[in-house]
């Protein structure tokens, strides 16, 4: 955050003024929404800040960690986009940028001429790892909220993931 902190919170009073000028059925909708983008801006600043001395933005680290955790440390770029919920042209981006880094080489797949393999190298798991221990220790260990309301933002924020169809319950 730039700056001092503002003496009032920003969001409460523009749910405030939503109310006053007529929208008062939509102004906790706002307010929720607007607070949940805000908190994304905070969490991404801190993460990005802790990644770039890696050389890494929290997309590459990403495609990095899910390889990483893959069995064979490769996956097919249409499966990396899926699991990680993203457009195939910034898996593209983030692989291209990966690759020419040496954190990862394209291979072809060993039975489908038609399909391409990330896998991850011997130096992107070791950068993999330096940069997660790095993002645990200044932002996921402390994310601003202790305890119990680590906790109900997670499941609150499932809720939502899941009513958009972000994903659906194992049957």
């Amino acid at each position: 955050m730039a700056g001092e902190p503002l003496p009032f919170d920003p969001i409460l009073e523009a749910r405030r003024q939503w109310a006053a000028h007529g929208w008062a059925d939509a102004a906790d909708g706002m307010a929720a929404v607007t607070s949940v983008i805000r908190a994304q801006q905070i969490y991404l600043a801190r993460i990005d800040s802790v990644l770039r001395p890696f050389g890494l933005t929290f997309a590459r680290y990403e495609v990095l960690m899910l390889l990483g955790f893959s069995r064979a440390g490769s996956l097919p770029l249409n499966k990396m986009g899926t699991r990680l919920q993203v457009h195939p042209t910034s898996i593209t981006n983030a692989v291209d940028r990966l690759e020419t880094q040496g954190l990862i080489r394209r291979v072809p797949h060993a039975t489908d001429r038609r399909t391409t393999l990330a896998e991850i190298t011997d130096e992107g798991r070791q950068l993999a790892l330096e940069a997660t221990e790095a993002v645990n220790g200044a932002v996921f260990a402390t994310p601003g909220l202790v305890g119990a309301d680590v906790i109900t933002l997670v499941e609150v924020l499932q809720k939502l993931r899941r009513s958009t169809g972000d994903f659906s319950e194992p049957t």
